[in-house]
């Protein structure tokens, strides 16, 4: 037997003043947000109308300030403090989620490592996204099929297979000029011999803008105009680092640009800044700017694709994960992401064959 561990955060706000704190549930509220019923989040709470009304009112008296109301007609809507307690734990779950997600397999690691049996995982370091999240979450639904999985970022991970330090090692490259700029940061980590690339999927890179794109913006010169506000990603991104390789690539200085400095973790963190109005636009996956109801302007597509060692696929364990790349479930899960493709996924071919000879 071995155990999977989570780990959730807690909002508890305290008066600025010594007091008693207050638990609030944010889901709860977002659920309010999303269907306008307050019978729904009570279900999904799994607390009864009556209840559910009482923290209603008991988080309302401890704020000061209403967090719902009813509109004839419309069901019950959050009020705008309540709307900015919603979007500021969104923003806080889409920063730290996968950095909680990697604590949690840290830990869960370490205590099956001292059960019997509970070693042998195959290492997965891959940088964050929708898909892999998808991936992560399939492969955690085969119960005896041990896997280590670390979100790791772009330029990283393959260092890590090159040190031993993982099994599979994903990694995304835009497609057209920038791809060989890309490649050229740790391609000598290997070698045509000894490594192979799997297919992963396709996926669409651009700019996340507001609702209606009200700034009209639909360039990256564009991004440089007075008012415009922008949201980076960190400089260790893969995000970061082709953005950054776009502007060059367009003429764009990044230092014109209002809020360069300003930076999110994630795409969802990111597009989740752009929706709490707090930015203008920002550039990510297509994925992010549609869960949080953004328009998407495209710029650039991208591979996603995992290398491993050739005696890496001599392994049942990888050969399993490979058929659920292959599988039914991963299709539908990848259709259901919007600016995501597959055409062979699980597909096993040379370096040659995906990344382009040596030069």
């Amino acid at each position: 037997m071995t155990f999977r561990i989570a780990i959730e955060t807690v909002w508890r706000f305290t008066p600025e003043r010594d007091g008693p704190s207050m638990l609030v549930m944010l889901d709860f509220l977002n659920e309010i947000r999303a269907t306008g019923k307050i019978t729904r989040a009570a279900e999904r709470a799994g607390v009864s109308y009556r209840h559910a009304w009482n923290l209603i009112e008991k988080w309302s008296l401890f704020f000061g300030t209403a967090l719902v109301e009813r509109r004839q007609g419309r069901g019950t809507l959050l009020t705008n403090f309540g709307e900015r307690l919603v979007w500021a734990g969104q923003r806080l779950q889409a920063r730290l989620g996968p950095q909680l997600q990697n604590l949690a397999q840290e830990l869960e690691s370490e205590i099956n490592a001292l059960l019997p049996e509970g070693g042998g995982a195959v290492r997965i370091h891959a940088s964050h996204g929708f898909a892999v999240s998808a991936l992560r979450d399939l492969l955690a639904a085969e119960s005896d099929l041990r896997v280590d999985f670390r979100y790791v970022g772009n330029t990283n991970s393959p260092a890590s297979l090159a040190q031993g330090s993982c099994d599979l090692a994903g990694v995304h490259l835009p497609l057209g000029a920038l791809r060989t700029r890309a490649i050229t940061a740790w391609r000598n980590l290997l070698s045509a011999a000894d490594h192979r690339v799997i297919s992963f999927v396709q996926r669409e890179m651009g700019l996340m803008v507001r609702q209606g794109n009200p700034l009209g913006i639909s360039s990256l010169q564009q991004l440089t105009a007075a008012g415009v506000r922008f949201v980076n990603r960190d400089p260790e991104s893969g995000t970061r680092v082709l953005f950054d390789d776009l502007l060059a690539q367009h003429g764009v200085d990044g230092q014109q640009i209002e809020g360069y400095a300003q930076v999110e973790f994630t795409h969802a963190a990111v597009a989740a800044y752009v929706a709490s109005g707090m930015a203008d636009v920002s550039f990510g996956v297509e994925a992010a700017a549609r869960k949080f109801g953004l328009d998407f302007v495209p710029v650039v597509t991208e591979d996603y694709v995992f290398v491993c060692h050739v005696r890496s696929l001599e392994s049942s364990a990888v050969q399993r994960i490979l058929t659920v790349m292959r599988g039914a479930g991963f299709r539908q899960a990848v259709a259901a992401l919007p600016g995501y493709s597959v055409t062979a996924p699980g597909a096993v071919r040379t370096l040659e064959d995906m990344l382009g000879p040596r030069d």
